[in-house]
């Protein structure tokens, strides 16, 4: 059953000032969906890093993430679709893997605020920008 899969920005609004922004994530994350390992690793690394939490912080939060949402892994074989599609549509490396693991999930909407919003994926998956397209 397709569904949707949600970029690391999106989730990161749980942690910002931007209550309207902060709301609308909320909004997807109730209505589920799938992210990949790596969302949950750079969930981390931005907390850390530039939010300044503390580890104790970091894995309730992404604990707290897992339980709402399916986590899908990132292996060899998504790798290298990842890398195929950065070629293909010009990706950065990571939102190409963002996009495979998406795409290997079979989800049909990628919500990121990030990526080009209404690109069509290998005719299956529609990124969108949940802030722009309401």
């Amino acid at each position: 059953m397709p569904g949707s899969f949600l970029d690391t920005n999106i989730l990161l609004y749980h942690l910002s000032d931007n209550r309207e922004k902060a709301r609308r994530a909320e909004a997807l994350v109730r209505a589920g969906g799938t992210i990949s390992v790596q969302v949950l690793n750079e969930i981390a690394s931005v907390a850390r890093r530039k939010i300044g939490m503390g580890w104790g912080d970091v894995r309730a939060f992404t604990e707290i993430v897992r339980a709402l949402l399916d986590v899908v892994p990132l292996d060899a074989a998504s790798h290298v679709r990842g890398l195929r599609l950065c070629e293909q549509y010009g990706f950065s490396v990571y939102d190409g893997m963002i996009v495979a693991a998406a795409l290997e999930a079979d989800c049909d909407i990628l919500w990121s605020e990030d990526m080009h919003s209404g690109l069509r994926v290998e005719d299956r998956l529609t990124i969108r920008n949940p802030f722009a397209d309401g």
